[in-house]
């Protein structure tokens, strides 16, 4: 496998460049675009899941983008070291009856010598919004406070 730079040990600036790189494929809603920035056998923890692999990344993220429609998310560098970043996230999204919500997290990776995620645990939260309080927008930046 290429390295899928910016490669480890991440400087502030390479981290950063990391966690948008993240977002950026997160909010095409691609699940084969997303699961390619990480490990073959990359390991996750997502809410009450937990899986193994590309292909169960693959398979996670088309139920989800099935369920959560409209979905757009940020997020933020909360801190790096070595191998690992940890980032806060704010998305919004609504399901099929037209219900928004805004779903609030962390996320805590570790990354292989080639750049790839071989590790992401997240714990989310979410709230029902109505719609004339979304704040999280394509292209805004930096997340409100909780």
């Amino acid at each position: 496998m290429e390295p899928r730079e910016p490669v480890p040990p991440f400087t502030r600036e390479s981290a950063l460049r990391k966690v948008q790189a993240a977002e950026d494929a997160w909010n095409t809603r691609d699940p084969e675009r997303v699961a390619g920035a990480y490990s073959p056998d990359t390991v996750w923890r997502n809410r009450d899941e937990h899986f193994t692999g590309r292909a169960e990344v693959v398979a996670f993220l088309t139920r989800k983008w099935q369920r959560e429609l409209d979905y757009v998310l940020r997020k933020n560098l909360w801190v790096h070291d070595g191998n690992r970043i940890a980032v806060r996230f704010q998305y919004e999204w609504h399901d099929s009856a037209g219900q928004w919500y805004r779903s609030y997290g962390n996320e805590l990776w570790e990354f292989d010598e080639l750049g790839y995620m071989r590790r992401r645990e997240a714990s989310i939260n979410d709230v029902a919004i109505d719609e004339r309080d979304r704040r999280v927008t394509p292209g805004e930046g930096e997340l409100p406070p909780f």
